[in-house]
């Protein structure tokens, strides 16, 4: 049953109100097709239904999702979006493989937190060049993510690089590996930084404040993201493994040489709810 936190009126129940189920009632292909370079804008979600996605839900129900993390709202500020729960972890992930785009859409966040987050910042974010089984951050195949390059979606952190690591099935892990300009001892990009190979981990957006605390709501003095319940637009240029991370119209991340360089693209739910609109993929110059 969808449920909503104390105070969120009626009216916005109104709005948020799922008009479709996730299309993730059935697991994808096992042998993947070629990965898609787009040559005209491929349109990913078509403000109807999840057509072009389907589910992982591993604490309830993997390619299923009985509890309907994931669902497709008819109105939100005026235009349809999927609605993400954020009450288990999982993603909505695409279909087909994709490489050389750039990837646009919109987010903002909701009301709702969950469990162990429900007073912490809130989180999501987009796997980039998803490879392997899904599930395979975790050594039995059932963890929430997949080997990948994470887009981060957090209070004071949106625009965070996560080398997402993950598991074959012969039980060897490995991590995407990335060349990142930085400041000598730091792992915050910087334009004028030296390029540093990184294995794994996470590489700070430029001003991330440095007392960021995970704290519900936290905002830096510098942050690019607009305040709660307002759109806020991305963009990801991927060309081959390179990856140049937008928030609003301003550069706040790249990494260069990336191991991966082409896959599915997942949709977080990571404990708070948030919504994703006008989700795009469009050629490369």
């Amino acid at each position: 049953m969808l449920t909503f936190p104390i105070g969120f009126s009626a009216g916005l129940r109104a709005l948020a109100w799922p008009i479709a189920l996730a299309a993730g009632s059935f697991a994808p292909a096992v042998e993947a097709a070629p990965a898609i370079t787009p040559k005209a804008t491929i349109v990913l979600f078509n403000g109807k239904d999840l057509t072009n996605f389907y589910t992982w839900v591993p604490a309830s129900g993997r390619y299923q999702d009985p509890d309907r993390v994931f669902t497709v709202v008819d109105c939100i500020d005026g235009q349809p979006a999927i609605r993400s729960s954020g009450q288990f972890y999982g993603g909505v992930v695409t279909r087909e493989e994709y490489g050389n785009y750039r990837l646009v859409l919109e987010f903002r966040w909701g009301l709702a937190t969950w469990g162990a987050r429900k007073d912490r910042t809130r989180d999501a974010g987009l796997l980039l060049h998803c490879t392997g089984e899904d599930g395979n951050y975790a050594k039995a195949f059932d963890g929430a993510w997949t080997k990948s390059v994470e887009y981060q979606i957090i209070d004071g952190g949106t625009g965070d690089m996560l080398l997402v690591g993950g598991f074959d099935r012969a039980g060897v892990r490995s991590s995407p590996e990335m060349m990142v300009a930085v400041e000598p001892g730091k792992k915050v990009w910087s334009p004028t930084g030296t390029l540093t190979k990184f294995v794994g981990g996470r590489l700070d957006w430029q001003y991330r404040d440095p007392a960021w605390k995970d704290v519900l709501g936290f905002r830096g003095p510098r942050d690019v993201e607009k305040p709660s319940g307002q759109w806020n637009k991305i963009e990801v240029i991927c060309r081959g493994g390179d990856v140049v991370y937008f928030l609003n119209g301003v550069k706040v991340n790249e990494g260069l040489k990336g191991s991966l360089t082409q896959g599915k693209i997942l949709f977080q739910s990571e404990g708070a709810e948030i919504f994703y609109r006008g989700i795009e993929l469009h050629p490369l110059p």
